[in-house]
C-alpha cells in the first residue's frame, strides 16, 4: 500500500530529522537527500515523491553524480535509486544532465535548480588562481 506524497508531507514538514531551523529564518532548510534546493518545500522534498532528482559531488573531487529514483520501484528502497556519473567537462556534463531530464519527461520542474547545483559543484572544485600582488612602482607613476 502506497501513501500519497501530499499526506506525507503533511506529515513530515513541519517534523523530521533532516529539519535544519534557525533563529531568524522563517522557513527552515532540509538536508535531506535528493532535494536539490535544500528548502523545506513539497516541490523539492527527496522523501515523499516517487521521482526525485539529486546532485551530490563524486567522492574523488572530479565531476558530478545525479542520482534519481525509479518510480517503479517506490516500494523496494535499495532498487529505487540510480546514479550517473558525469565526469566529461562543465559544458558537455550539463548539457547531458539537460537532456536526461528533459528528453525522459523526469521531473522537468527541477531541471533549472538541478543545473544550478552541479554547476556550483563543478565551480567548487576549481583550482584557485593565485591573485598577483600590486607593485609600489605602479601607484608612485
Amino acid at each position: 500500500m502506497s501513501v500519497s506524497p501530499h499526506l506525507s508531507w503533511m506529515i513530515i514538514r513541519n517534523n523530521n530529522a533532516f529539519l535544519v531551523k534557525k533563529r531568524d529564518i522563517k522557513k527552515p532548510f532540509s538536508k535531506e537527500p535528493n532535494n536539490v534546493t535544500n528548502l523545506n518545500s513539497f516541490r523539492y522534498n527527496g522523501l515523499v515523491h516517487k521521482k526525485t532528482v539529486g546532485v551530490v559531488e563524486n567522492p574523488d573531487r572530479k565531476g558530478f553524480t545525479i542520482v534519481y529514483k525509479k518510480a517503479k520501484a517506490a516500494n523496494k528502497p535499495a532498487k529505487n535509486t540510480v546514479r550517473c556519473q558525469f565526469k566529461a567537462g562543465a559544458r558537455r556534463s550539463l548539457f547531458k544532465v539537460k537532456r536526461l531530464l528533459k528528453a525522459n519527461h523526469y521531473r522537468t520542474d527541477l531541471t533549472k535548480a538541478t543545473l544550478r547545483r552541479a554547476s556550483a559543484i563543478l565551480r567548487s572544485q576549481r583550482p584557485i588562481k593565485a591573485k598577483k600582488p600590486k607593485s609600489a612602482a605602479a601607484k608612485s607613476e
